[in-house]
């Protein structure tokens, strides 16, 4: 049984949702949209016909074949189903097209309240380059570095030579770690430039790349905010986000082991006046480094729900899908103040995949079981018969578990991990095992290296 919070459920004035995603969040916010009396609309492609998200909605629409490109990327489909449905709005999830702020823009001129912020708040954060100078302008600090594109490659060698090597080449228009490369010698400069740009180009449509300074054995701490139509804007305090696979995150936890109160007031100050700058509506999360002296850098701004949200309403009881529909709606925050965090969350990402190469493992589940414990909360889209297909992320769970505190929490964790069987294909369990039982991760000793720096997948 999960934590229980202390929630304001209200009635909406939304009848009826669409949301527009799959799985694990899917059947998230369609919880929410129970306890508040909203109806629910769930949309598939044919590889997803048989799934949960499906079955739980009050309403399922068809978009097309498994690709994701012809079923939940498909927008003409999408909005026929909810004019077809009579839905008032559309909850994207995250990804999928919950960052598109051309169909935020699509959704109003279709009549449709978008769940989310506006368009121009998703575009000002949309270009690493342009959020970098707006959170420079607004006071909030950023990783020394170009603040505006490489394309002279005399002017990049210059710039990296004053900033010092290690340097990074970062993808404007990227994300997940993708069109990103470490260059610790000069030589290696002009290569890592053209590989970056080649690689913006296919996955984004946006070749521009910058360089900033490496930050050695840093801490990802992220601050979650919430910002309503009045000028309403609160931090929600933060979520250590370090340990990571290939830039991907894979356990998070609330509040982090390595903030102290007063980094922590001064990084959700800089998360408020950022978002306050872009004049911010809904839920977002300002992603920042902090270095090894404790000095924190803003990295980006995801102007969406997160995948690890849960730690953060674990522990302050706020229900952050309940609230994105409140200020959807132009009514005000539920609180006034940011609830006073309580006890510790950690979440883990259970995927499926081959744990020792961390590559993709599709198949059929054979048998599921689920961890049966206080104050355990598993968010999930699959069950026993269901075939993972490669159109889509590997993400099958989440497990997250609440304590009083973080000792406690970890040792839930593993008690959590070791009752989830997940049978028929390969997942990542042992390797979220080996973490949660490794004496650093234990003492909250890590940086966003650790995986690689501890030999984790060699030791399982």
């Amino acid at each position: 049984m999960a934590r229980v919070v202390n929630l304001k459920l209200e009635r909406s004035v939304f009848r009826k949702v669409l949301v527009a995603n799959r799985g694990e969040i899917a059947r998230r916010v369609m919880r929410t949209l129970r306890a508040l009396g909203i109806a629910s609309v769930a949309v598939y492609s044919d590889a997803d016909i048989d799934a949960p998200h499906v079955r739980e909605a009050d309403e399922a629409y068809r978009l097309g074949p498994g690709p994701i490109t012809q079923s939940y990327l498909h927008v003409e489909a999408l909005l026929d189903a909810a004019r077809a449905s009579g839905a008032e709005a559309i909850h994207p999830g995250y990804g999928m097209l919950s960052e598109k702020a051309d169909f935020a823009e699509t959704c109003e001129a279709a009549g449709l309240t978008f769940i989310g912020p506006a368009p121009a708040a998703i575009r000002a954060m949309g270009s690493k380059l342009g959020a970098r100078q707006l959170m420079r302008e607004a006071g909030v600090p950023i990783v020394p570095g170009a603040l505006s594109p490489c394309d002279d490659p005399q002017a990049a060698h210059t710039l990296a030579e004053e900033l010092g090597y290690p340097v990074l080449v970062k993808a404007s228009g990227g994300g997940g770690g993708i069109g990103m490369q470490v260059v610790r010698q000069s030589i290696a400069l002009a290569g890592a430039l053209e590989s970056c740009r080649r690689v913006a180009e296919r996955y984004f449509g946006d070749g521009t790349v910058y360089i900033e300074k490496y930050i050695e054995r840093p801490r990802h701490i992220e601050i979650q905010v919430i910002g309503d139509a009045r000028g309403h804007v609160l931090a929600l305090h933060e979520r250590e986000c370090s340990i990571q696979r290939r830039h991907q995150k894979v356990i998070e936890e609330a509040l982090s082991p390595a903030v102290t109160p007063e980094l922590r007031r001064r990084m959700e100050e800089a998360a408020v006046i950022g978002a306050e700058a872009i004049n911010y509506v809904n839920a977002g999360t300002l992603e920042f480094i902090v270095d090894e002296q404790g000095e924190f850098y803003f990295m980006e701004m995801n102007t969406r729900l997160q995948v690890e949200h849960p730690v953060t309403e674990m522990i302050t009881g706020v229900d952050l899908v309940a609230e994105q529909l409140r200020v959807a709606a132009g009514e005000p925050l539920s609180f006034d103040a940011a609830p006073a965090a309580r006890g510790h969350a950690i979440e883990c990402r259970i995927y499926a995949e081959d744990p020792k190469r961390l590559l993709p493992s599709p198949g059929t589940i054979e048998n599921i079981a689920w961890p049966e414990l206080d104050h355990v909360r598993v968010d999930h889209g699959v069950e026993a018969g269901y075939t993972v297909t490669p159109y889509y992320d590997p993400m099958l769970a989440k497990v997250i578990v609440w304590g009083e505190a973080r000792a406690d929490a970890r040792r839930r964790m593993i008690e959590a991990l070791n009752q989830t069987r997940i049978d028929g294909i390969k997942t990542n369990i042992p390797v979220l095992l080996a973490i949660a039982r490794h004496p650093s991760f234990a003492s909250g000793q890590y940086d966003t290296g650790f995986i690689d720096s501890h030999g984790i997948l060699a030791s399982i």
